[in-house]
């Protein structure tokens, strides 16, 4: 799974909507015929900001809420909130499941241990290194990264490569 945006800081509109802007660079622009799907959890941030950014005809849009008690789930309701989302397919499972990869492969990101990340700055420079690791250097499926199967690059990255790589505009 490409991990294409993130952004360090509470959750708030502001730090949403520049989440969803990250987001949006890195994405084929939406339309009414091929609308942009998306499941998450409660955060009712996004409720507002994703129909500001794409327009509310461009998206679909639901949320799996779980329900716990004491801690435990108790159960999981499913809720479209935008568009025409199929209720099977609400599901934050794939997320759910690289947040705990990202978890565990940045000590940064758990708290009461001694890397927990006291610097946002830190943290961000961190998060930064490890979304080019997953992306284009650690091989996931068929020896590929996630930005070979999406067609972005056509080799693994060594980190050699990405640290003596300069970037070039053209104008």
């Amino acid at each position: 799974m490409f991990f294409p945006a993130y952004h360090v800081g509470k959750r708030t509109n502001e730090s949403c909507r520049c989440f969803v802007k990250k987001f949006e660079v890195c994405i084929e622009e939406p339309t009414i015929n091929n609308k942009l799907e998306i499941y998450s959890d409660g955060n009712f941030e996004y409720e507002i900001i994703l129909p500001e950014t794409f327009g509310i005809d461009k998206i679909n849009y639901g949320q799996l809420i779980k329900i716990k008690n004491g801690g435990r789930l108790i159960r999981k309701e499913k809720r479209i909130i935008f568009g025409s989302p199929k209720i099977e397919d609400i599901e934050t499972t794939y997320v759910e499941s690289h947040n705990s990869v990202f978890r565990g492969k940045l000590s940064r990101l758990v708290r009461k241990t001694k890397g927990f990340s006291k610097s946002e700055k830190q943290l961000d420079n961190h998060i930064a290194f490890f979304q080019f690791f997953w992306n284009y250097v650690n091989p996931l499926h068929k020896k590929q990264s996630p930005a070979m199967e999406e067609g972005m690059c056509d080799k693994l990255w060594a980190w050699r490569s990405f640290l003596h790589w300069k970037l070039t505009f053209v104008n």
